[in-house]
This record gives structure tokens, C-alpha cells and sequence, in this order.
């Protein structure tokens, strides 16, 4: 109903419901207090009055169980709220480990999508209904904001950094895409759909002619993400002082050694001990002095300004495909060192 007076978007994703009910239990609560509030200010004017110049009021010594009472229900509603949107900011902010991924790139003014499997879009994204779609965001230029009403997700895209949003249609269908953030002179044009198709319609689309591959010279259509941040790992040189996987020596490189990188526990040479995540990745590849890891020195170059961001989303499916662990070589086991690059690639 509320859909059709144009009072709110259509709800089309699992979470929709949960944040509708949020947002009209603020307003209700707002509402009454409001309402209760401007009733008791007129109420107590006219009934309080002063009706003669010489009238004084009676003193007042004040209630402490008054007092107790109007301090204790906006502190329980308040607490109440805080835990209910805590548990919603959790739920969003946890992919599910099923979920479909894909890379999204901001930039004045379009939004370029790419799936895990290869294909490209532009200002459009197809996904299949009720899958669990995880979006990982960086943006090109300055600060953009993907936001999709019918969905309920708004999330910030940062040039700098990786934001990643998450959600599962629950509606076929074609909903408006949206950049929430002033972003320029042309902001108002920076728009898109998402396309939600049944789940065998999505998988013809998927394998569809004309998908775009990374723009590398006589790329063959169709690679994934991550077999494109493999043609570009070795067009770029890093297996000159990188293993990939167990087969080699890792004394002899340079470099540590890749396979097992991803989620793996890094320790840096000052001391610190992080995880592997895609932010780490990122930051390995694009200013690799940053965190060092310990046992290997500061060779790397930054490949900042020399790889697009789409690019630097390749390498880091690619980097992320090599965390199954891999076979012994023959001849000993050599430990994973998981750390992306700390040494010219």
C-alpha cells in the first residue's frame, strides 16, 4: 500500500522488511513523543496560567519517582533501538559465505560492474533471484554512493579503499540504481538498474556472446576474474619473484610465496599480525611499503597509477583463487608465506 501511495520504494531484497520495520518503529515512537510533548506544553500554558498580576506559584519540591521514570523510559527505548539496529548493521555487515560476488568501479559518472565470471557492464546489474550477492566497491575518482531503494543497501564507494555491501533479491524484476553522493557537475545522470532474472534466465545471460574481458591484447572472451588477473599477473612479470604454488623453492625467490595468501594471519616486520583480506591485497599491490613482512625486504615498486582499478580487482580475484591449500612438492613441504608482495614483481 505504502508502495503504491509513493511513500516508500518497492521492497525487493531479504533484508527490505527488517528495515522498513525499523524505520517505522522510529517514527512511530518520534510521532507519539512529539505529539505528547506539544499536547503537555499547551495543556500545562493554559491550564497553569497566571490569571492575575499578583498570582505567584506554588513551590514545588520535585518527584523523584517522576524524575526516575521520564529518565528511564527514553533510556530503555533507546538501548532497546540500539540493540535491534545493531543486529541489523551486523547482519548487512556480514556476507553470506554462499553469496555471488561482484567487483563494482566508481567513476565520473558510471558505475562499472564485473562479475567473477568474466562478464562486464556498465550503469547495469544483472543477478539471479534469491542468491546472496556480496559487492565489493572502490571508486576511480572521488567519493560515490551505490544506493538501490528497492533493496534498502546504501554504501559509500571510497577511491582508497574496498567497501563491500551485500543482498538477496527476493523479486524479479528491474530497480533503480542510484549514486547517493554528489559526485560532480554530471551527479545527476550517474544512474543505473539492476536486473533480477530467474536463476536459469541469469545463467543464459552469464554465458552470453560480447562479454568483455580485461581490454589485453588478444584476450579470448569470457575469462573470470580470476583467469584475467592471472594473464595479468604474468604479463606483469611477478612470477619472476613470485611462486604461485608449491611446486618451487621458495629460497630461490625474491618474493614470498603467493598460494594460500588469502584470509591467511601476515606477520609484518614491525610486529604486527594482520589478515590477508582483499583490503590487504589492495594495499600490497598499490603501496607495498606499507606493511612489509617480516624475513623479506622493501623491493616492490608501487604499481599505483600503472594498473586501472578494474585491473587491481583482477590481480585480487586471482590472489584470492590461490587460497586453497596446495599439494606438497615433491622433495619437502615448504610453509606458505601469505603475503602478496614485498618485492619487485
Amino acid at each position: 500500500m505504502l508502495t503504491t501511495l509513493g511513500i516508500s520504494p518497492e521492497r525487493a531484497s531479504t533484508i527490505a522488511g527488517r528495515y522498513d520495520t525499523l524505520f517505522f518503529f522510529l517514527s512511530a515512537v518520534s510521532l507519539f513523543f512529539a505529539v505528547l510533548i506539544a499536547v503537555l506544553i499547551v495543556t500545562f500554558a493554559i491550564r497553569y496560567r497566571r490569571r492575575s498580576p499578583n498570582q505567584t506559584g506554588a513551590d514545588i519540591h520535585g518527584s523523584l519517582l517522576l524524575e526516575t521514570v521520564w529518565s528511564g523510559i527514553p533510556f530503555a527505548i533507546a538501548m532497546f533501538v540500539f540493540v535491534w539496529s545493531a543486529s541489523l548493521f551486523l547482519t548487512m555487515a556480514r556476507p553470506p559465505d554462499d553469496a555471488m560476488e561482484v567487483f563494482v568501479v566508481g567513476k565520473q559518472w558510471m558505475w562499472k560492474l564485473q562479475h567473477l565470471e568474466g562478464r562486464r557492464e556498465i550503469n547495469q546489474l544483472h543477478v539471479p533471484v534469491g542468491r546472496p550477492v556480496k559487492l565489493t566497491m572502490t571508486s576511480e575518482d572521488v567519493i560515490h554512493s551505490f544506493y538501490v531503494p528497492a533493496f534498502r543497501i546504501k554504501a559509500d564507494v571510497v577511491p582508497g579503499r574496498y567497501t563491500t555491501v551485500w543482498f538477496e533479491p527476493t523479486k524479479v524484476g528491474t530497480y533503480h540504481l542510484f549514486c547517493a553522493e554528489y559526485c560532480g557537475t554530471e551527479h545527476s545522470r550517474m544512474i543505473g538498474q539492476v536486473i533480477v532474472q530467474e536463476p536459469h534466465e541469469y545463467e543464459q545471460w552469464l554465458k552470453g556472446a560480447g562479454a568483455a574481458t580485461a581490454g589485453l591484447p588478444g584476450a579470448p572472451e569470457n575469462l573470470s576474474m580470476a583467469a584475467l588477473g592471472g594473464a595479468l599477473f604474468q604479463t606483469s612479470g611477478c612470477p619472476t619473484c613470485h611462486l604461485v604454488d608449491a611446486s618451487g623453492d621458495p629460497s630461490v625467490t625474491v618474493g614470498p610465496p603467493l598460494y594460500a595468501v588469502y584470509k591467511r594471519q601476515v606477520e609484518l616486520e614491525d610486529g604486527r599480525t594482520i589478515v590477508a583480506d582483499e583490503e590487504y591485497l589492495r594495499r600490497s599491490i598499490l603501496d607495498p611499503m606499507k606493511n612489509i613482512v617480516r624475513g623479506y625486504k622493501a623491493l616492490m615498486p608501487t604499481y599505483d597509477g600503472r594498473l586501472s582499478q578494474i585491473e587491481v580487482l583482477q590481480l585480487v580475484a586471482y590472489l584470492k583463487s590461490l587460497s586453497e591449500e596446495p599439494p606438497a612438492a615433491s622433495g619437502g613441504e615448504h610453509a606458505p608465506a601469505p603475503a602478496p608482495g614485498d618485492t619487485e614483481s
